[in-house]
């Protein structure tokens, strides 16, 4: 064979090779920053998600303490929260919401705690229902933390 006709297709060669490499690596890493991106917008969603249904369960704690549910609708923003959570939670902090609930619901439908009953229950340490569910939340965010 001719060595021009060699020489000019090892150059063509080279040079689709060289090419294709670039294309395959630009590829790859728009791929994987664009999968870290969608696991980072997830992180956030349920840090957003998690520390709203805490808020609120906050005030329906407090509130539940000092008086009785008189109208259900009350609940209406902890149950949305709730089924918020459902669809996206691990099974531990769905577990721990559906826990946290409970309680609020029970607390509604048991007697008014007093400001010295309140203070029996600081003392004793059982003054955070939120603990558990803000816990398992914080395991789940930073197992997904780990793999971003």
């Amino acid at each position: 064979m001719d060595t021009a006709i060699v020489s000019a297709l090892a150059g063509i060669f080279g040079s689709l090779s060289g090419g294709s490499a670039s294309v395959a690596t630009t590829w790859l890493a728009h791929n994987r920053r664009s999968k870290r991106e969608a696991r980072l917008a997830e992180v956030a969603k349920r840090e957003a998600l998690y520390g709203e249904f805490i808020n609120e369960c906050s005030t329906r704690i407090m509130d539940s303490l000092e008086r009785n549910l008189d109208k259900p609708e009350t609940l209406l923003s902890v149950y949305a929260l709730l089924n918020r959570i459902r669809l996206c939670a691990s099974d531990a902090v769905l577990t721990q919401a559906v826990e946290l609930v409970k309680f609020i619901l029970e607390q509604y439908f048991s007697p008014n705690v007093s400001i010295e009953e309140f203070h029996q229950r600081v003392h004793n340490g059982h003054i955070d229902p939120l603990k558990a569910f803000s816990e398992a939340c914080r395991r789940e965010l930073i197992s997904m933390h780990a793999r971003v």
